[in-house]
């Protein structure tokens, strides 16, 4: 019966039984049972995977039945978790599931881990993130990461060794958390329901790349996808050296992951429209806070580079300039270097950070 389930993939050229038994013997956990964790669910449990984690504490509403397929109208009140559970098992009873009901945290994330060998995070919010990725890096497991905002998605794998025997992980990506208010959550900016479908579809992808070994996976490397335009490209992660990570159980549990939230920002955020008028008045200064091995890098005639690592350096000179605008990758670590000279000139000076940074604009900078 097995064989006959998954004949399809079993005839592929490259696929075949071996990679059908690296499937089934895999312990895959998908962290969020949302508008990514549905469709991810249901194409690892489609696929065979032999065990199949889902950590939610959520309930279904009915403002989640646009994009998060697994569920219907009859099951707004009742838990993710378990419903999923329930479909996918209906889906594939050769495969086995297990729920964890509850959000993961400090105090229990170590502990659900371990028992996977792979984890897939479809998470909402960046305390989440951030945990999640800093556990995997400690118990060494690899990571599938898939994201949407507005009208666009990332994908990526961290944990993992790439060709060249090198790993990244999601701080390489984002070093420095957001700070409040910074990054707007589907709640508040919305999506089109088939945007999570997409990259919740590719996150299982990767997966099954990821355990079968077939194919170039995503490691080191991030997929940016807009919906609107078709548009997708491929940006290489490289290790960076201004973080650090946990180094044990009692690092993680003092780190504080709950400071990171949402409440409003304290700073300008522009479009690419007002940085082009901006960028035509004489005593205007744009500053690139990105590590200097980020990609793309930028004419550094009309952009200054001035690195969230060595930002500190920065503050302790005078610009002359009257109106300043920060520009990073994705208008994270600029909102917070916006403050910080905020902090210092007060309402002396105009002071901006591009919103969505170069990602959102890639266009503007790349011609």
């Amino acid at each position: 019966m097995a064989s006959e389930r998954y004949h399809r993939q079993l005839i592929l050229e490259g696929f075949g039984a071996s990679a059908q038994s690296k499937l089934t013997a895999a312990k895959v956990l998908v962290i969020g049972a949302g508008g990514l964790g549905c469709p991810a669910l249901q194409y690892l449990a489609a696929a065979g995977v032999g065990l199949i984690g889902i950590a939610d504490d959520d309930t279904v509403a009915l403002s989640n039945l646009h994009r998060q397929i697994l569920y219907t109208t009859n099951d707004i009140g009742r838990l993710k978790a378990k419903v999923a559970a329930l479909r996918l098992h209906a889906m594939n009873p050769e495969i086995e599931f297990v729920v964890h009901v509850l959000r993961i945290e400090t105090n229990n994330v170590l502990e659900i881990l371990k028992d996977y060998d792979f984890v897939l995070d479809g998470s909402d919010n960046f305390e989440s993130r951030y945990l999640i990725n800093d556990a995997c890096a400690l118990l060494k497991k690899p990571l599938i990461f898939a994201a949407v905002a507005d009208y666009e998605g990332q994908l990526a794998i961290f944990n993992a060794t790439d060709e060249k025997g090198e790993t990244t992980n999601y701080r390489d990506l984002f070093p420095i958390a957001p700070k409040p208010g910074e990054i707007a959550n589907c709640a508040d900016n919305g999506v089109i329901g088939v945007l999570p479908g997409i990259m919740g579809t590719m996150a299982a992808s990767e997966t099954i790349k990821l355990i079968t070994g077939i194919g170039r996976p995503l490691i080191n490397k991030l997929l940016h996808y807009n919906i609107l335009s078709n548009e997708q490209y491929e940006l290489a992660i490289i290790a960076g050296n201004d973080y650090q990570l946990p180094q044990n159980e009692a690092d993680l549990m003092a780190f504080k992951y709950n400071h990171i939230s949402l409440t409003e920002p304290m700073v300008i955020e522009i479009d690419a429209t007002t940085l082009k008028d901006l960028q035509q008045k004489t005593s205007t200064l744009l500053i690139d806070v990105r590590e200097i091995h980020e990609v793309p890098a930028l004419d550094q005639a009309i952009y200054r580079q001035v690195p969230m690592s060595s930002f500190n350096d920065f503050l302790s000179t005078d610009v002359e300039a009257q109106n300043i605008v920060l520009i990073c990758q994705h208008g994270i670590r600029s909102v917070a270097a916006a403050e910080a000279l905020s902090e210092k000139y007060g309402n002396t000076k105009n002071i901006y950070s591009l919103k969505g940074g170069i990602v959102k604009w890639r266009n503007y900078f790349i011609n």
